[in-house]
Protein backbone atom coordinates (compact mmCIF):
# COMPACT_ATOMS: atom_id res chain seq x y z
CA UNK A 1 0.00 0.00 0.00
CA UNK A 2 1.21 3.53 -0.92
CA UNK A 3 -0.74 6.86 -1.17
CA UNK A 4 0.56 10.07 -2.03
CA UNK A 5 -0.80 13.53 -2.00
CA UNK A 6 -0.20 16.94 -2.03
CA UNK A 7 -1.60 20.41 -1.25
CA UNK A 8 -1.36 24.53 -1.98
CA UNK A 9 -1.34 25.65 1.77
CA UNK A 10 -1.11 29.52 0.55
CA UNK A 11 -4.69 29.98 1.02
CA UNK A 12 -4.42 27.88 5.02
CA UNK A 13 -6.92 29.53 7.46
CA UNK A 14 -3.74 29.83 9.73
CA UNK A 15 -6.25 30.12 13.28
CA UNK A 16 -8.51 26.97 11.93
CA UNK A 17 -5.90 25.47 10.82
CA UNK A 18 -3.74 25.73 14.68
CA UNK A 19 -6.31 25.30 16.47
CA UNK A 20 -6.28 21.40 14.77
CA UNK A 21 -3.35 21.03 16.01
CA UNK A 22 -2.18 18.78 19.11
CA UNK A 23 0.16 20.69 21.40
CA UNK A 24 3.15 19.05 20.45
CA UNK A 25 2.70 20.28 16.66
CA UNK A 26 1.50 23.74 17.79
CA UNK A 27 5.38 23.95 19.63
CA UNK A 28 6.75 23.69 16.15
CA UNK A 29 4.50 26.08 14.62
CA UNK A 30 4.98 28.67 17.03
CA UNK A 31 8.78 28.26 16.24
CA UNK A 32 8.09 29.69 12.81
CA UNK A 33 8.75 33.37 12.25
CA UNK A 34 6.14 34.16 9.26
CA UNK A 35 3.11 32.88 8.40
CA UNK A 36 3.96 31.21 5.24
CA UNK A 37 6.12 29.23 7.10
CA UNK A 38 3.26 28.32 9.53
CA UNK A 39 0.98 27.36 7.02
CA UNK A 40 3.23 24.78 4.97
CA UNK A 41 3.75 23.73 9.02
CA UNK A 42 0.43 23.27 9.67
CA UNK A 43 -0.61 22.11 6.56
CA UNK A 44 1.58 19.74 6.17
CA UNK A 45 0.32 17.85 9.63
CA UNK A 46 -3.10 18.26 8.21
CA UNK A 47 -2.55 16.51 4.85
CA UNK A 48 -0.80 13.46 7.31
CA UNK A 49 -3.74 13.34 9.73
CA UNK A 50 -6.15 13.25 6.49
CA UNK A 51 -4.81 10.22 5.10
CA UNK A 52 -4.04 8.07 8.31
CA UNK A 53 -7.92 8.79 8.76
CA UNK A 54 -8.65 7.43 5.44
CA UNK A 55 -6.07 4.26 6.82
CA UNK A 56 -8.58 4.58 10.19
CA UNK A 57 -5.47 5.54 11.99
CA UNK A 58 -7.03 8.39 14.01
CA UNK A 59 -5.01 8.44 17.61
CA UNK A 60 -0.78 8.13 15.92
CA UNK A 61 1.56 8.99 18.61
CA UNK A 62 4.76 10.22 16.87
CA UNK A 63 8.46 9.91 18.28
CA UNK A 64 12.15 10.53 16.38
CA UNK A 65 14.20 7.95 15.29
CA UNK A 66 17.80 8.32 16.23
CA UNK A 67 18.58 10.81 13.23
CA UNK A 68 15.40 12.61 13.53
CA UNK A 69 12.96 10.91 10.98
CA UNK A 70 9.70 11.20 12.86
CA UNK A 71 7.52 7.47 12.80
CA UNK A 72 4.61 6.45 14.03
CA UNK A 73 4.87 4.15 17.36
CA UNK A 74 1.26 2.97 17.97
CA UNK A 75 0.44 1.37 15.04
CA UNK A 76 2.15 -1.35 13.31
CA UNK A 77 3.42 -1.22 9.58
CA UNK A 78 2.27 2.17 9.04
CA UNK A 79 5.12 4.74 7.95
CA UNK A 80 5.27 8.41 6.37
CA UNK A 81 6.78 11.11 4.95
CA UNK A 82 6.62 14.79 4.58
CA UNK A 83 8.17 17.86 2.44
CA UNK A 84 7.13 21.14 1.50
CA UNK A 85 8.40 23.69 -0.71
CA UNK A 86 7.03 27.37 -1.76
CA UNK A 87 3.40 27.12 -1.30
CA UNK A 88 2.84 23.28 -1.67
CA UNK A 89 2.84 20.48 1.50
CA UNK A 90 3.38 17.19 -0.07
CA UNK A 91 2.84 13.49 2.16
CA UNK A 92 3.19 9.91 1.57
CA UNK A 93 2.15 6.94 3.64
CA UNK A 94 2.82 3.60 2.94
CA UNK A 95 2.93 -0.23 4.94
CA UNK A 96 7.01 -0.15 3.99
CA UNK A 97 9.47 2.58 4.20
CA UNK A 98 9.01 5.77 2.46
CA UNK A 99 10.53 9.33 1.94
CA UNK A 100 9.24 12.30 -0.10
CA UNK A 101 10.74 15.37 -1.33
CA UNK A 102 9.03 18.44 -3.34
CA UNK A 103 11.01 21.31 -4.41
CA UNK A 104 10.11 24.40 -6.29
CA UNK A 105 11.54 24.68 -9.70
CA UNK A 106 14.02 27.54 -9.89
CA UNK A 107 15.66 28.40 -12.88
CA UNK A 108 18.02 30.60 -11.57
CA UNK A 109 19.29 27.82 -8.99
CA UNK A 110 23.40 27.48 -8.90
CA UNK A 111 24.66 24.54 -10.91
CA UNK A 112 27.88 24.64 -8.80
CA UNK A 113 25.79 23.26 -6.23
CA UNK A 114 25.73 20.24 -8.03
CA UNK A 115 29.37 19.92 -9.07
CA UNK A 116 30.29 20.65 -5.09
CA UNK A 117 28.08 18.02 -3.60
CA UNK A 118 26.78 15.63 -5.86
CA UNK A 119 27.73 12.26 -7.57
CA UNK A 120 29.87 13.26 -10.64
CA UNK A 121 28.17 11.54 -13.25
CA UNK A 122 24.93 13.24 -12.19
CA UNK A 123 26.53 16.59 -12.11
CA UNK A 124 27.75 15.71 -16.19
CA UNK A 125 24.45 14.69 -16.56
CA UNK A 126 23.26 17.36 -15.83
CA UNK A 127 25.78 19.85 -17.84
CA UNK A 128 24.59 17.80 -20.96
CA UNK A 129 20.89 17.93 -20.27
CA UNK A 130 18.87 20.72 -22.68
CA UNK A 131 17.23 21.89 -19.39
CA UNK A 132 20.36 22.23 -16.95
CA UNK A 133 18.35 23.57 -14.17
CA UNK A 134 15.08 21.37 -14.58
CA UNK A 135 17.33 18.37 -14.96
CA UNK A 136 19.14 19.27 -11.53
CA UNK A 137 15.51 19.77 -9.28
CA UNK A 138 15.14 16.03 -10.91
CA UNK A 139 18.08 14.70 -8.93
CA UNK A 140 17.98 17.09 -6.35
CA UNK A 141 14.20 15.40 -4.93
CA UNK A 142 15.46 11.86 -6.06
CA UNK A 143 18.76 12.07 -3.73
CA UNK A 144 16.83 13.68 -0.99
CA UNK A 145 13.80 11.53 -1.06
CA UNK A 146 16.20 8.34 -0.90
CA UNK A 147 18.24 10.08 2.35
CA UNK A 148 15.00 10.51 3.74
CA UNK A 149 13.78 7.57 2.79
CA UNK A 150 16.67 5.49 5.02
CA UNK A 151 16.22 7.67 7.87
CA UNK A 152 19.53 9.77 7.99
CA UNK A 153 18.68 12.84 5.90
CA UNK A 154 21.45 15.10 5.33
CA UNK A 155 23.50 12.95 7.17
CA UNK A 156 24.11 10.97 4.58
CA UNK A 157 26.17 12.62 2.04
CA UNK A 158 24.87 13.85 -1.29
CA UNK A 159 28.07 12.18 -3.12
CA UNK A 160 28.06 8.83 -1.56
CA UNK A 161 25.45 7.30 -3.76
CA UNK A 162 24.56 7.62 -7.33
CA UNK A 163 20.76 7.98 -9.11
CA UNK A 164 20.49 6.76 -12.70
CA UNK A 165 17.88 8.41 -14.98
CA UNK A 166 16.55 6.32 -17.58
CA UNK A 167 13.59 4.74 -18.56
CA UNK A 168 13.31 3.68 -15.21
CA UNK A 169 15.01 5.80 -12.30
CA UNK A 170 17.37 3.55 -10.25
CA UNK A 171 19.78 3.50 -7.28
CA UNK A 172 23.26 1.96 -8.08
CA UNK A 173 24.06 -0.92 -6.77
CA UNK A 174 20.66 -1.07 -4.55
CA UNK A 175 20.38 -3.67 -2.56
CA UNK A 176 16.93 -2.98 -1.68
CA UNK A 177 14.98 -2.97 -4.29
CA UNK A 178 13.88 0.58 -3.84
CA UNK A 179 11.61 2.27 -6.50
CA UNK A 180 11.92 5.73 -7.65
CA UNK A 181 8.76 7.54 -9.24
CA UNK A 182 8.79 11.38 -10.23
CA UNK A 183 6.88 14.41 -10.73
CA UNK A 184 6.13 17.45 -12.51
CA UNK A 185 3.42 19.47 -10.72
CA UNK A 186 3.08 22.83 -12.13
CA UNK A 187 6.89 24.67 -11.21
CA UNK A 188 7.47 22.09 -8.67
CA UNK A 189 9.42 18.78 -8.70
CA UNK A 190 8.15 15.81 -6.72
CA UNK A 191 9.87 12.64 -5.76
CA UNK A 192 9.13 9.54 -3.87
CA UNK A 193 11.50 6.74 -2.75
CA UNK A 194 9.92 3.47 -1.74
CA UNK A 195 8.49 -0.09 -2.06
CA UNK A 196 6.35 0.54 -4.94
CA UNK A 197 5.42 2.22 -7.83
CA UNK A 198 3.70 5.44 -7.81
CA UNK A 199 1.99 6.47 -10.98
CA UNK A 200 0.01 9.78 -9.74
CA UNK A 201 0.07 12.51 -6.97
CA UNK A 202 -3.95 12.97 -5.27
CA UNK A 203 -4.24 16.64 -5.21
CA UNK A 204 -5.64 17.63 -2.14
CA UNK A 205 -8.34 20.54 -1.98
CA UNK A 206 -7.10 23.24 1.22
CA UNK A 207 -10.33 23.28 2.61
CA UNK A 208 -10.13 19.12 2.86
CA UNK A 209 -7.50 19.98 5.67
CA UNK A 210 -9.91 21.05 8.25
Amino acid sequence: MIKLAYCNVEDLDLSRAYSLLPAIRRKKVDNFRFAKDKKLSCGAFLLLKKMLDGQGIHNPQFKLSKYGKAYISNHENIYFNLSHSGKLVLCAISDMEVGVDVEYNDSGIDLNIAKNYFYNSEYENIKKSKKPADEFFNYWVLKESYMKYTGLGFNLELNSFEIIIGDEITLKNDKNNIKFNLFDIDDYKMAIAGHYNVEKVTKINVNELY
